[in-house]
Parts: C-alpha cells; structure tokens; sequence
C-alpha cells in the first residue's frame, strides 16, 4: 500500500535526521513509529476509579430501560 502524506518542513527534516542517524531508512523509521503509536494506543485503559465501576446502583431508581417507550422512533 502507498499512502502519501504531507509533513511540515520541519518535522521532514527531524524524520530524516533520525533516520541517519540510526542508519534506516526514512520508510522504516515511520513504520517503526506507527507500530509503537498503535501498540500504545491499543493497551486498554481504564480511567474511572474502581468506586465508580463496582458502584452497584441504587435500587429505589427506575432502571433506563423503563423509559424507552417515551423515546422518539
């Protein structure tokens, strides 16, 4: 697959930098990059605090469904 992108000046020459100096290839330095982003980002993550996901509700409170035949079609 090719996919063309255009980068600002600035970063095309910190790219390319990078490149020579770890001695690859500005191809594999961007994939490189885009693996590690989409590892990172692929890790769930959890950010409500146990108190809020184990909360059990209250029970004197109409459960939501109760209200779908109010909702629009």
């Amino acid at each position: 697959m090719h996919i063309t992108i255009d980068l600002p000046q600035d970063l095309e020459q910190h790219l390319l930098q990078q490149a020579e100096q770890s001695n690859i290839s500005l191809q594999t330095l961007v994939l490189q990059a885009l693996h590690q982003f989409i590892q990172t980002q692929t890790k769930p993550v959890c950010q409500w605090p146990d108190s809020i996901l184990n909360y059990p509700g209250d029970p004197e409170f109409p459960a939501f469904e109760s209200y779908r035949n109010e909702l629009l079609p």
